[in-house]
């Protein structure tokens, strides 16, 4: 674990961040009526297209911190891509009375188990919109971005039975953290259960044994939020479960991306992980050409591929899409060094330590409680 010193000074770093706003976002979702006992308090948005498919395919994304459900479908294009191939859209939408930062609470041990919190109310909304509109119960899917990636493990871990696949952007794995501190030590790839042990965190989730939902993995090589290890992680915790060899098969070479894949014993590709090369923290899109989808914006970053696009195309529920070459590196918008983040998902906190050194003892408390509450990893 980070020292507090070191604490401070990271959400110290942050205060220039801006605060990203929804103001003038199109909002193509309707809300979800009453779905149960919602324990999480989270709200319930929704997309079907006019044209839904007999036995549709549902995905459900979970946006990341400061962003609405709107704001989330606007930038990735889920619901264009719905209205293309007739599945239908759950946004299960975060709270402020939750969460500040409108970040899904992935590290929260009571949001974070079967039947409990927030997983249990975002499986109650997928069960009203399996009876309300005859999704087929065998293909649904979920993504996410961040806290929302993060909050996709938690899912894919204590529902397995639920979700055919899954997609991790700029995510972290299910299990490792259950505290602020954590928390923030999980998102810099510091501490947490060895490798060889992911696995049984979420075998011991639920009381299902397989078969395992599919996954797809995300990130950026610049990723400054969210370290790209955590990348790794995630694959290595879903690779055990799968019992897919330890051998990889780089199926795609791109222009600024690279993409791996991991193959069961019936030689079926179980996972695939993605790098994009000098990305930072946010979701991937392609917003130009034939196949453009979304809009970027902060956190949803122009890198000439679609994960919106491949992601569907990997589930099996968009088609057989033309596999693109992502542009080169050096001409993609939103590319930082590695050190230097492009957008900060954790907003400033309201204090911080005083120029040059330590905050006094007696206000070292109140500085960490009140940059916490800020960057939505405390309630």
């Amino acid at each position: 674990m980070r020292s507090i010193k070191d604490t401070i000074e990271r959400l110290s770093a942050m205060r220039g961040a801006a605060l990203p706003g929804s103001g003038g976002t199109p909002d193509r979702l309707q809300d979800l009526p009453a779905f149960g006992s919602n324990p999480g308090a989270l709200r319930a948005r929704c997309y079907v297209p006019e044209h839904l498919a007999d036995n549709a395919p549902l995905v459900v994304v979970l946006h990341g911190c400061t962003q609405t459900a709107a704001g989330y479908d606007h930038g990735a294009g889920w619901s264009r891509l719905a209205d293309a191939h007739g599945f239908a859209l759950l946004y299960p939408e975060q709270q402020r009375a939750n969460n500040p930062n409108l970040c899904f609470n992935w590290f929260h041990p009571e949001d974070t188990r079967r039947d409990a919190g927030e997983a249990l109310s975002i499986r109650q909304m997928v069960a009203a919109m399996v009876t309300a509109h005859g999704i087929d119960p065998a293909r649904i899917y979920v993504t996410g971005l961040s806290a929302g990636g993060a909050m996709t493990s938690v899912m894919l871990a204590t529902y397995p039975d639920v979700f055919a696949g899954g997609a991790v952007i700029a995510g972290l794995p299910y299990g490792t953290a259950h505290s602020v501190p954590e928390a923030f030590d999980r998102m810099r790839a510091h501490g947490g259960p060895p490798a060889a042990a992911l696995g049984d965190l979420v075998a011991k989730a639920s009381p299902h044994r397989g078969p395992w939902p599919r996954l797809s993995v995300w990130h950026g090589t610049a990723d400054a939020t969210v370290h790209a290890a955590n990348a790794t992680l995630v694959v290595e915790q879903w690779r055990a479960l799968h019992h897919a060899s330890r051998e990889t098969r780089q199926v795609e070479q791109g222009d600024g991306y690279r993409r791996t894949a991991w193959h069961d014993g019936q030689g079926r590709a179980v996972i695939e992980e993605y790098r994009i090369d000098g990305m930072g923290h946010g979701t991937p899109l392609a917003t130009a050409g034939p196949d453009g989808c979304g809009a970027a914006g902060p956190f949803m970053l122009e890198a000439g591929i679609s994960s919106t696009r491949r992601i569907a195309q990997f589930w099996g529920i968009a088609g057989d899409l033309p596999m693109r070459e992502g542009r080169p590196a050096s001409k993609r918008a939103n590319v930082v060094p590695a050190a230097v983040p492009q957008h900060a998902e954790t907003p400033p906190p309201r204090a911080a330590a005083p120029a040059g050194g330590m905050a006094p003892a007696n206000k070292i408390g109140r500085v960490i409680e009140d940059a916490l509450r800020a960057a939505g990893l405390m309630r």
